[in-house]
């Protein structure tokens, strides 16, 4: 990692390691089960260590909580000239689909991580408000370019928000239960491809044009 000194570099792999530890307990054990001193214990470092790295054992298991809750803001914030957000967070989920991407859970033996989740009331909460979150992030972002464009903003950066977060939510979960449903993650591949075509052949005119970046001149 460029620039990344010695002390960075060991603290990151050291956080991995926690991290690895503990995924592979909740995995094996249920996250119910498994303690914060079974992690430490298992990972060979102090109690002390693993409340360095993590808050608690939820951060623990959702390790990328951060990228999973922002990506939707950065792809509509980075979306192309001429693009509305509804059709760069579409681009955005296929090409994420066509790769067999782990960012929306296509990886085999991902359904073993979303059994640990559907156990456990607290990381399905958790997962619910990281998906609050993120579409909050979205309302920020398009209220904030709606008043530098010096338009009426409320309610619309909401409600496009919502059905962006709506959008992603129905493509992972579809994902998911192909994956329970015992298909391989290029399976999945293939069927979320066809329920984006379904989506988007579903959504208005005025939401898949709303908040176009104007075209370069």
């Amino acid at each position: 990692m460029t620039g990344e000194g010695l002390r960075e570099r060991k603290k990151r792999q050291t956080r991995q390691h926690i991290s690895d530890i503990a995924t592979g307990l909740f995995l094996e054990h249920g996250f119910v089960t498994v303690t914060i001193a079974d992690i430490a214990s298992a990972a060979d470092v102090s109690v002390n260590t693993v409340y360095n790295y993590f808050g608690s054992k939820e951060e623990l298991f959702l390790d990328r909580e951060d990228d999973a809750v922002e990506w939707l803001a950065s792809v509509v914030r980075g979306r192309r000239a001429g693009e509305s957000p509804v059709v760069a967070v579409l681009r955005a989920l296929r090409a994420e689909v066509v790769a067999v991407s782990p960012r929306v859970g296509l990886i085999d033996g991902y359904e073993r991580f979303m059994r640990v989740i559907e156990e456990s009331q607290a990381l399905r909460s958790r997962v619910f408000d990281m998906r609050r979150r993120a579409t909050d992030l979205v309302a920020d972002v398009l209220a904030e370019e709606a008043t530098a464009a010096g338009e009426e903003s409320a309610p619309l950066p909401a409600l496009v928000a919502g059905q962006l977060g709506w959008i992603q939510a129905y493509v992972v979960e579809h994902i998911q239960r192909e994956l329970v449903a015992g298909r391989t993650a290029a399976e999945a591949s293939r069927s979320a491809l066809v329920v984006l075509d379904e989506i988007e052949g579903m959504l208005s005119d005025r939401l898949l044009e709303y908040g176009t970046r104007p075209a370069a001149v």
